[in-house]
């Protein structure tokens, strides 16, 4: 039996700068999670991704990741995607400093 669809954004790596960036409602690329469009159709997020995956002069890397639906906005529920979203592990700097 299948698995029940999970909420999903979509994110990928900008190409330019590498930072981790989430699609928003509004078809923009955006640094923040909180402002990710938070896919709960499973055919409306394969139909972004296709459309995502199109924009290979902006990003690359882009895929589907599982979240959890949040007063805040879309929360990770993988340890994965809250490890990209603050950027680089090896020291503080850039979002780390902040967050």
């Amino acid at each position: 039996m299948p698995r029940a669809f999970t909420p999903k954004v979509i994110t990928a790596n900008a190409l330019i700068s590498g930072e981790v960036v989430y699609l928003t409602a509004d078809d923009r690329w955006s640094p923040h999670l909180p402002q990710a469009e938070l896919l709960t159709d499973e055919a409306h997020a394969q139909l972004r991704l296709v459309e995502a995956n199109a924009r290979q002069s902006e990003v690359v890397g882009v895929y589907l990741a599982d979240m959890a639906s949040t007063d805040h906005g879309p929360e990770p529920t993988h340890f994965r995607e809250d490890f990209r979203r603050r950027g680089p592990s090896n020291y503080d700097h850039g979002k780390q400093a902040v967050l």
